[in-house]
């Protein structure tokens, strides 16, 4: 199952629009968002998208309220944390700030997290996935970044949306 992962937009339409125009080029089965859409507005763009997506709210959401209603047109999002089973029976832990994780985390195999606005994809000394995909916006360090996830395999791969924008 291949999972495209994002978060931190914060609000930046050109990039959350990068960001799922290559979820879509790589027929991504599913869409993993972890927290700090902010506002509204930056949910038009997410129709695009051509999979289910479950999103995680951060710590910066202007308009819960809003949002929560605009995403259901979408898919779902819900308060962190919150654990999801993939299809292929993958249990993935789902947040935006990495301390809101309660040890232990056994019985999990993937975990998303966001809020450093840094990628990094590791494992732990259980095998389990560590993914932060950085930030989809770059109005912090200017590296807009997602990652895809293949779940069958484990492989997950940092993707820069500016280098994504030139193929």
């Amino acid at each position: 199952m291949l999972v495209g992962i994002f978060a931190d937009t914060h609000d930046h339409l050109d990039n959350i629009r990068l960001a799922v125009a290559e979820f879509n080029r790589r027929e991504c089965e599913l869409v993993l968002f972890a927290g700090d859409l902010v506002s509204t507005f930056a949910i038009p763009p997410l129709r695009k998208v051509n999979c289910p997506m479950i999103a995680s709210f951060g710590d910066n959401e202007g308009n819960k309220v809003g949002v929560r209603g605009g995403m259901q047109i979408i898919g779902e999002i819900g308060e962190p944390p919150f654990c999801i089973q993939l299809a292929n029976g993958k249990r993935v832990l789902l947040t935006h700030q990495r301390e809101l994780i309660r040890e232990p985390v056994d019985g999990l195999d993937i975990i998303v997290y966001a809020h450093t606005h840094k990628p990094r994809i590791h494992r732990d000394e259980a095998n389990r996935l560590w993914i932060n995909p950085g930030e989809t916006s770059g109005w912090s360090y200017g590296k807009p970044s997602i990652v895809i996830l293949e779940t069958d395999s484990m492989a997950a791969e940092i993707v820069w949306l500016c280098d994504a924008d030139r193929q």
